[in-house]
């Protein structure tokens, strides 16, 4: 019940900031991919309404996994809904990498609570996920050596 109440939380909260702003639309193709460096190497972002960086606005963001991808355990400081648009993602609870379950395709959706942590990886194939969150945003990973920002290249 918590879960659903988050999440039509969220989507009311997302259509009254979309609805103060000017209408938007945003075309696929017309995408603008860019590397995260907080995402393992690979792993792109095209944010499509909203500033991540911003507190208190309503970010729609879509992150693109290359095949055989893995994201380790971490959490966010907010609360997130995921929707698979494109391939096939594995979607796992807790704080240690374990890439066993059910793969997620395209149309599913996940309602992650905040600082619940959590991980993701992809098969074969790439896979694109669109994700919703009140920002700002950030990633916290559980083992701090997992984070790509503090590796060096």
């Amino acid at each position: 019940m918590k879960k659903l109440l988050t999440l039509a939380a969220l989507i009311a909260l997302a259509g009254s900031a979309l609805a103060q702003d000017a209408v938007k639309l945003v075309k696929p193709d017309e995408l603008t991919w860019r590397d995260n460096p907080a995402l393992p190497k690979g792993g792109q972002v095209a944010v499509l309404v909203g500033d991540p960086a911003k507190a208190g606005g309503v970010v729609v963001q879509r992150v693109k996994f290359p095949a055989n991808y893995k994201v380790p355990p971490h959490t966010h400081p907010y609360a997130e809904v995921v929707t698979v648009i494109s391939g096939s993602v594995g979607f796992g609870m807790g704080e240690k990498f374990d890439p066993k379950g059910e793969m997620s395709k395209a149309g599913a959706l996940y309602a992650n609570p905040a600082k619940h942590a959590h991980y993701i990886w992809t098969g074969n194939e790439e896979a694109v996920v669109q994700v919703q969150f009140v920002g700002p945003g950030g990633i916290n990973y559980v083992n701090p050596a997992d984070d790509p920002r503090k590796k060096t290249q």
